[in-house]
């Protein structure tokens, strides 16, 4: 692993402060990152059925009609107390379907085992699969419910990210917490820096939920803030698409991925695909933020 100093040099143009999903071709893309990354990938198997997976996002978001926003109410308490808009603890009850026509998409695509677990929530009660979704919002991991889960994320995932579509960039403001997403409260899985007007430069931390992404000034600990002991490491070897940015002052760490590396990266995929970085970064003591 090769660490170095962080040298940023801001862009001169006005920055966008929030980057909505676009629903036209996220899912599809993050697919086509999969395949490229599984190529010669020791995890090429597993990295080939997330893009599958991400196929099947893809088609799910495609078919899913415009979502009900909350009520403008809602969405004026929120932004008067600092909260975000979107909250999945009251999600639309159409993630269940979204849930179903992913599992029976994926079903001839999977082996045996993953099978068994695409039945058995094509056959799950609603009861049975909310539980599942605040298992997996509220972080309380059971053995028996982690197959499954990964399936709950990738349906509400499409759900989230069609109503961050709709969402005004306008209302959207900067959340106390740099880490959690300004849109509904997830905590980013990642940051990109990003190539385009207005976005040159920058760093945009991207949501696990809802694929929306807000920027956050580089060289900050995404974590406790600080501006101090703040380092990038990367795999030897690496061509640098995929760093650690890590904090000596809380010692956390998230990834950061570059497009002026590799213009198609993606957060979610590239992350997945770097777990070698995530086992060295622990290693030395720092724990992922994200």
């Amino acid at each position: 692993m090769q660490s170095q100093p962080i040298d940023f040099h801001p862009p001169s143009e006005p920055t966008a402060s929030f980057l909505l999903p676009v629903t036209s071709g996220l899912f599809a893309e993050r697919a086509q990152r999969f395949a490229a990354l599984a190529e010669s990938h020791s995890l090429g198997d597993w990295l080939r059925f997330l893009g599958h997976l991400s196929s099947a996002q893809q088609a799910a978001l495609t078919a899913l009609p415009p979502l009900a926003l909350p009520d403008a109410a809602s969405l004026a308490q929120a932004r008067t107390h600092g909260m975000p808009p979107l909250d999945p603890a009251q999600r639309p009850p159409v993630w269940r379907d979204v849930l179903h026509r992913i599992a029976s998409d994926l079903r001839l695509l999977s082996p045996a085992e993953t099978r068994i677990v695409l039945d058995g929530l094509l056959v799950a009660s609603d009861d049975c699969l909310e539980a599942l979704a605040d298992t997996l919002l509220h972080g309380e991991l059971s053995a028996d419910k982690i197959p499954s889960l990964p399936f709950v994320a990738a349906a509400l995932q499409v759900v989230y990210t069609r109503l961050a579509s709709q969402l005004d960039v306008a209302q959207l403001q900067n959340l106390d917490a740099h880490s959690v997403c300004p849109c509904c409260g997830s905590p980013a899985v990642a940051s990109v820096v990003r190539l385009g007007s207005a976005i040159n430069n920058l760093r945009y931390l991207h949501c696990s939920l809802c694929n929306s992404e807000w920027n956050v000034p580089r060289a900050v600990c995404t974590a406790c803030d600080t501006d101090k002991s703040v380092a990038l490491h990367e795999l030897a070897g690496s061509k640098g698409s995929v760093r650690a940015e890590t904090c000596d002052s809380c010692h956390s760490y998230l990834k950061i991925v570059y497009q002026d590396k590799d213009p198609q990266v993606d957060p979610i995929a590239d992350d997945l695909a770097s777990l070698a970085l995530d086992m060295l970064v622990d290693e030395a003591g720092y724990e992922r933020a994200g």
